[in-house]
């Protein structure tokens, strides 16, 4: 029972004293040194003035709204970035491989003008050694490297 009492006691003084939070007045006065103070009650003094306050209740749905919206702004905001990033790696893949195709195709022309130019061509075996290519080898060779300058090179 003595519970029940503590209990209901706390709950009236924290009405009472919230209750005084809403008020509606305040009073705004200047002390001697020029200093502005605000006060709850009124203090008596010459250069109170009394301020009228207004307020009203928040708008749940409105707040919702504006969090809503924020939250879409930034999802928003987020996916752009994401798609920029995406379209700039996109792009560098693209110009490395734009400079692997040109790499390659200066490599199958230098080979071409080596079959064209060099007397006798030759190949490495695994040994190390060399072996020389006939004249049909030689033209398989030069086919296959007119087909990676028309791959690469166009």
């Amino acid at each position: 029972m003595k519970g029940k009492r503590i209990v209901l006691t706390c709950t009236i003084a924290a009405l009472t004293v919230s209750m005084g939070a809403m008020a509606n007045e305040i009073y705004k006065w200047t002390d001697a040194d020029g200093n502005v103070h605000y006060e709850d009650r009124p203090t008596g003094a010459a250069t109170e003035v009394r301020l009228d306050l207004t307020y009203r209740s928040t708008d749940r749905s409105a707040v919702q709204k504006r969090i809503q919206s924020s939250v879409d702004a930034q999802t928003a905001r987020d996916e752009a970035r994401s798609a920029a990033e995406i379209a700039e790696q996109e792009a560098a893949e693209d110009a490395a491989a734009e400079q692997q195709r040109k790499e390659r195709c200066e490599r199958s022309r230098a080979r071409l003008e080596t079959y064209l130019q060099a007397r006798r061509v030759y190949r490495t075996d695994e040994n190390g050694e060399r072996v020389y290519l006939d004249d049909t080898q030689r033209d398989e060779a030069r086919r296959k490297a007119e087909e990676q300058i028309a791959e690469f090179c166009s």
